[in-house]
């Protein structure tokens, strides 16, 4: 897969090391940048590229990963989730078809980080019948809004 990858100056190393991960993982990376100060800006240019289908997903970081995950959310057809456990990684994908995920550098753990990215980028959203119907509840309401 083609991963889009971006975050604030303070996750920079942190992501550096993530995509190095990624890269081992056998992924192609896309590297968003992280020398705007304004958090929002290399978010929304990944979360468009995620979007667009110029990639296949989104990794992004801050501090906490609720700053990048606000504004990957703004943009439409981005669905971003802020992940700390391996069950979350898994059901953004697995449940709520979440094409990025976002990690805070200050709050998770180098060795969790890969653990959940891992997780995340192992699974394939299958449209079924628990979880299908809510997602199109939500892509119908960002359509029609």
């Amino acid at each position: 897969m083609k991963i889009a990858m971006g975050c604030d100056p303070n996750a920079e190393a942190f992501k550096q090391e993530m995509i190095a991960y990624v890269k081992e993982l056998g992924h192609e990376v896309v590297d968003f940048g992280s020398d705007d100060i304004i958090y929002a800006h290399t978010a929304c240019r990944a979360a468009e590229a995620v979007a667009a289908g110029e990639c296949d997903r989104g990794i992004l970081f801050c501090g906490t990963g609720i700053g990048v995950m606000l504004a990957a959310n703004k943009v439409k057809g981005a669905y971003a989730a802020n992940v700390n456990n391996v069950y979350s990684a898994k059901r953004a994908c697995l449940s709520n078809n979440c094409n990025i995920i976002t990690l805070g550098s200050q709050v998770t753990g180098n060795m969790l980080a890969k653990e959940l990215i891992a997780a995340y980028l192992a699974c394939t959203y299958v449209y079924n019948e628990r979880s299908g119907k809510k997602v199109d509840a939500i892509v119908e309401y960002e359509q029609t809004h």
